[in-house]
């Protein structure tokens, strides 16, 4: 289950499906194991934390909740489109991702 995913940290993504439907942001985390990504400001929670320790402040926190991979696609950042991820060997022997729809590298 331990898959490789087609989303990287630092990606620009918009959410497919689900209650944050059409929305776009910053991939801050990758979970292979559970083949999901945690995306800035998509499927916000609150969370109520009680101080632990002496001068720590407790309060109602929002963070971001893991969602699927498959649920998320990559945004390019030449044509601004979502799309699907294609890959190059280059000459080098390097292998690049590249854009399905300008052939650009993402």
């Amino acid at each position: 289950m331990n898959r490789k995913l087609h989303i990287k940290k630092g990606d620009n993504v918009i959410v497919l499906s689900g209650k944050d439907k059409g929305k776009k942001g910053k991939v801050l985390a990758v979970i292979p194991k559970k083949e999901s990504v945690i995306v800035e400001g998509i499927a916000m929670a609150t969370k109520h934390k009680r101080p632990r320790r002496q001068g720590e402040e407790g309060g109602i926190i929002r963070q971001e909740l893991p969602i699927r991979a498959s649920k998320v696609m990559n945004i390019c950042g030449k044509c601004g489109r979502p799309t699907r991820i294609g890959r190059k060997v280059l000459e080098s022997g390097e292998i690049v991702r590249v854009c399905k729809h300008c052939a650009e590298n993402i």
